[in-house]
């Protein structure tokens, strides 16, 4: 299968990394930046008991090449027009595009750009982040990337992609609902972007104060609850593990939102938690805590756009 991987940070370079080192024809498609990064050092993931080392195959954009049989969209949202202008020749008649951002709202936005048919559902399960040294941290298990047709019919693109995947230690389970799915992981993600921004703390830190488990379960009522008046239901099993990971004590856990709202970068906020409250409105249900979460965000977005970091 020849895979073009969009970006070679935590996300993509660690799939990526697992799919080439599989034997797939992998390219990462990265800005000169982290393409000079890459051809000095290689691309290196560590932790967890693993260790690997390749000499990647880089593109850049307008030199993608293409077409390719999967795309693997693993850039941040605010990264994703200028993405989609750099794959657009990659993408062919039978190109299949898996999308690794979190929430829904990039759905739209590669329907109008690419067709209806080349674009599926994806949800990427993995906590990794991106060192100093532009290598790859894998900080815990899972290595998940779920994928299926928007419309949730069965296909044989998507069995053959979560066989690659398979083939390279993904674990790729069958989705009957993808779309709901992205809506479970959306649920996870907001309550904890929401959690740890308001607190400015690891879930560990925020939990180990009165007050900051009631704070987290809060937030996962929110997000649920819009969850389900959208129509996508969280399971109770994964509504536990979300209220168990989020509760957990000592847990350093943080999203990578968080550590760039720290570091005084742009965030995803937009599309992470202002769109679940807009959404959230359209609906009638109240998200109060969400609500400050994200105009707290967008006070940051707004000093970063005056120059006052």
């Amino acid at each position: 299968m020849r895979i073009l991987t969009v970006g070679a940070g935590a996300v993509g370079g660690f799939f990526g990394a697992r799919l080439a080192t599989a034997g797939q024809d992998v390219s990462f498609l990265v800005r000169p930046g982290r393409a000079k990064a890459l051809e000095a050092r290689g691309l290196r993931v560590a932790g967890q008991g693993e260790e690997l080392h390749l000499t990647p195959k880089l593109v850049t954009a307008g030199a993608a090449g293409g077409p390719y049989d999967l795309v693997l969209l693993s850039v941040k949202a605010t990264a994703l027009h200028t993405a989609l202008a750099d794959i657009e020749p990659a993408v062919g008649p039978d190109t299949a595009v898996v999308p690794l951002l979190n929430g829904v709202a990039h759905l739209r936005t590669l329907v109008a750009r690419l067709g209806a048919g080349a674009v599926l559902g994806g949800v990427a399960k993995v906590v990794t982040t991106l060192k100093d040294d532009g290598d790859i941290l894998r900080m815990a298990p899972p290595a998940v990337i779920l994928t299926g047709e928007l419309d949730a019919r069965p296909s044989a693109r998507v069995d053959a992609i979560r066989g690659a995947l398979a083939e390279a230690g993904i674990d790729s389970p069958a989705s009957e609902d993808i779309v709901a799915a992205m809506w479970h992981k959306w649920v996870f993600i907001s309550a904890l972007v929401a959690l740890t921004c308001l607190m400015r703390g690891t879930v560990g830190e925020v939990n180990a104060v009165p007050g900051g488990a009631a704070l987290a379960t809060a937030l996962i009522s929110e997000t649920a609850a819009v969850a389900e008046a959208a129509g996508h239901p969280v399971p109770e099993a994964e509504l536990a593990f979300t209220t168990s990971t989020l509760t957990s004590p000592g847990s350093p856990l943080t999203p990578s939102l968080y550590r760039d709202l720290v570091a005084g970068a742009p965030t995803e906020a937009d599309h992470v938690l202002t769109d679940l409250t807009l959404r959230a409105r359209a609906l009638g249900v109240a998200t109060p805590l969400l609500d400050l979460a994200a105009l707290q965000l967008r006070v940051h977005e707004h000093r970063l756009a005056a120059g006052r970091p």
